[in-house]
């Protein structure tokens, strides 16, 4: 199931988070297969070379949106590229024409595995098998854990 938040400019300029809560109140976080995205709506000027990311207002925005569901990357459209936006809002990077995204490696690292021990915690709480998912999410990101910490920390 796919399911698309929209979050314009007045939510983000004020760092509201109520489209997010709304949104979030109602999905069953036990469907693994949840797919959700972002479609941020943020007018720039025709001469601004910003990546979204690189934008302060959209930033902090999403940075307040992990403080309160530091598990929704395990939900984020892995297959259409929104993972990868996602981390970009949260992890210091440089992004370059050719090569795409290239996050600061140390940054990385230590998001990655705060995201592990944060999700792999929240799985246990809410009794979710999403272990497999969070694997996923590891990978995408680049990293390739082994098993044995996944095992410690259910």
């Amino acid at each position: 199931m796919s399911q698309s938040i929209v979050v314009g400019a007045k939510y983000l300029q004020t760092l509201d988070l109520t489209v997010a809560h709304t949104a979030l109140s109602q999905v069953d976080w036990h469907q693994v297969d949840l797919k959700m995205s972002f479609n941020i709506d943020y007018p720039r000027e025709a001469n601004d070379p910003r990546e979204l990311s690189e934008v302060p207002e959209v930033r902090l925005w999403f940075i307040r949106l992990d403080s309160h569901y530091p598990w929704l990357p395990l939900f984020l459209d892995v297959e259409s590229g929104e993972l990868g936006r996602y981390t970009a809002m949260l992890v210091p990077h440089q992004f370059s024409p050719l090569d795409g995204i290239r996050y600061n490696p140390e940054a990385l690292e230590i998001f990655v595995m705060g995201k592990v021990f944060t999700i792999a915690q929240w799985l246990k709480d809410n009794q979710i098998d999403g272990i497999e998912k969070l694997k996923l999410v590891v990978r995408t990101l680049g990293y390739e854990l082994d098993d044995g910490l996944f095992e410690l920390l259910q």
